[in-house]
């Protein structure tokens, strides 16, 4: 069991606290969906009230190490300042000696954000000089942002090389909720896996044959494996470096009688565009100028069987081209039949929380990964290297 702020004493300790804002914004830089702020207050809260000198630590974007006024997190900073109904304060450069005289002479319950670290080149690089930086501000290290916990940057991997580091609330419902489907499902297992590459998901199967009942497979990646047993799958998307190793999978499963339902019917079109005209084909029998782009009435048919049976379910990937409005069917219909379902629901990558946002069925699943990338990796039997470091109870 990893550590969490609830096993050490925060009072008038310097605590850097490393989050994921990495949040949405328009043309006029207005947030578009606070989720992912409001998934911290919880352990922001309890840091305050516990006396903590609270140092916030974000990314947002890509701007490879360089200034962008665009990505700076000042916006965050008075979403985060309203939500907590407190002021904040604001420091740009860490490096600076300013910097260290405003964590000083913080007050116990103060809160201080610093500006997008990946505004400084060796965030990305894991450059030892930032981390130190880092470092030098904080008694304790707080890991609370799951989305960045398989990368080794210089504020994630870095510093909690060098600070005493535990876990915050959000990071230990994910690896609550990820223990107990991967360590002590209940059965039936359900896993359900989209998306367009297969060599995400191949590791994903491998590592869940050992552990699951029934793996649905759907989106893109459904097509190699149609080829690799001979189907026709039109100009669909298909890696033909992984036939071979999909048609092993499928062998491997029956060996361990594991039932892998591939899709039955297909929705196919001739490009990716709102006005294509679709067709229905049965799987392996595409036109050969067609490709697909969801899943048909027949699969989301035996699909739901499936799911209304099951006491646990994964899921990670849309099952269609999720970017149009027309090829959404299907991923909305897994998704409104895994919130009826009474299972433990682990729900990951974007496009499928995405479906559960809109049909508004999000309380209606038992977790949603804010971690697409450490997601993946958990789900791989992979180790996460930030979630190493953290000590242990």
């Amino acid at each position: 069991m990893k550590k969490t702020i609830r096993d050490i004493d925060v009072s008038g300790q310097r605590v850097l606290l490393r989050v994921d804002y990495n949040v949405p914004m328009n043309a006029e830089l207005k947030i578009t969906d606070d989720t992912r702020i409001t998934a911290t207050l919880p352990t922001i809260n309890y840091l305050i009230n516990h006396g903590a000198k609270v140092i916030i630590c974000s990314h947002l974007g890509r701007p490879n190490g360089q200034v962008d006024t665009k990505l700076s997190l000042r916006p965050i900073l008075a979403r985060l300042s309203k939500l907590l109904d407190k002021p904040i304060s604001f420091c740009e450069d860490i490096f600076d000696k300013s910097t260290s005289e405003l964590v000083e002479k913080m007050n116990n319950g103060d809160v201080l954000m610093l500006e997008n670290i990946r505004f400084f080149p060796g965030e990305e690089t894991n450059d030892e000089k930032l981390a130190k930086a880092l470092a030098n501000l904080a008694d304790i290290f707080v890991f609370d942002a799951f989305a960045t916990a398989h990368r080794k940057h210089a504020s994630t991997y870095g510093v909690a090389k060098l600070v005493p580091t535990v876990a915050g609330f959000l990071v230990e419902q994910e690896l609550k909720v990820f223990d107990k489907v991967l360590k002590d499902p209940d059965h039936p297992f359900v896993a359900i896996l989209g998306g367009a590459k297969v060599s995400d998901k191949l590791p994903v199967i491998q590592n869940l044959l050992d552990k699951v009942d029934t793996i649905l497979i759907g989106g893109g990646m459904a097509y190699t494996f149609i080829k690799s047993i001979g189907g026709n799958v039109g100009t669909s998307i298909v890696d033909n470096t992984k036939l071979e190793l999909a048609k092993n999978i499928l062998d491997e499963a029956k060996e361990k009688n594991v039932k892998i339902l591939l899709p039955i019917d297909n929705i196919g079109a001739k490009e990716f565009s709102e006005e294509s005209e679709i067709k229905r084909f049965n799987s392996g029998f595409f036109a050969e100028d067609y490709q697909g782009m969801d899943i048909g009435p027949k699969t989301i048919k035996a699909f739901k069987k499936i799911i209304k049976k099951a006491k646990t379910i994964v899921w990670n990937g849309p099952l269609g081209v999720y970017e149009y409005e027309k090829f959404k069917h299907g991923t909305n219909k897994i998704a409104k039949y895994v919130a009826k379902s009474k299972a433990i629901s682990l729900i990951g990558g974007g496009d499928s929380i995405a479906a559960i946002h809109s049909i508004g069925v999000t309380k209606k699943v038992t977790h949603m990964s804010t971690g697409g990338g450490a997601s993946l990796m958990l789900l791989q039997g992979k180790q996460l290297p930030c979630i190493e470091l953290i000590q242990e109870k």
